[in-house]
């Protein structure tokens, strides 16, 4: 089930995404540290109703942020479809113990679902460059990789903008 989340859940979103950024790591991608993704975001997402878990036997296994707002950081990529009318995807994580079982895959079924039935006409995320298997996973879903930004406290290494004209 996936549904919106609750503040009360952010320290098991937190959990799992600590999870998440040490199986990245021990993978040799450096892509979430402790300067991301921080409760404050998770915070401020769940005030913005923009946060959703995936729930398994009554336990949060997995998030995602379905935002419309456009950080100033993609500003400058030439996307697909005019500003104003995306959805935009963040902190993406599944705990690396459900990994590989289609949970992700659902999460983004899910939130392009919510953003088509919600009259937006793209969905836009970014991935980290040295993160392939990402990569791989939206391009097969039909995203468009379109530029590169950077989040210097996260990495010295770009962030791919993906965008899937809906």
């Amino acid at each position: 089930m996936i549904r919106h989340a609750k503040i009360s859940e952010i320290e098991d979103i937190l959990t799992i995404t600590k999870a998440c950024a040490a199986k990245m790591i021990e993978n040799g991608i450096f892509q979430w540290n402790e300067h991301y993704p921080t409760k404050e975001a998770f915070v401020n997402d769940v005030k913005r109703n923009e946060l959703y878990v995936r729930v398994e036997k009554g336990k949060v296994i997995g998030a995602i942020v379905i935002s419309t707002y456009m950080d100033d950081e993609y500003i400058p990529i030439q996307w697909l479809t005019p500003n104003g009318k995306s959805t935009y995807i963040h902190r993406v994580c599944i705990h690396p113990d459900h990994q590989g079982k289609g949970y992700a895959q659902e999460l983004m079924d899910f939130a392009e679902d919510h953003s088509r039935k919600n009259g937006f006409i793209s969905v836009r995320l970014d991935t980290f460059s040295q993160n392939k298997r990402n990569q791989r996973f939206y391009e097969q879903r039909g995203y468009q990789k379109l530029g590169d930004i950077f989040f210097p406290k996260q990495s010295e290494h770009p962030f791919h903008c993906y965008e899937l004209v809906l």
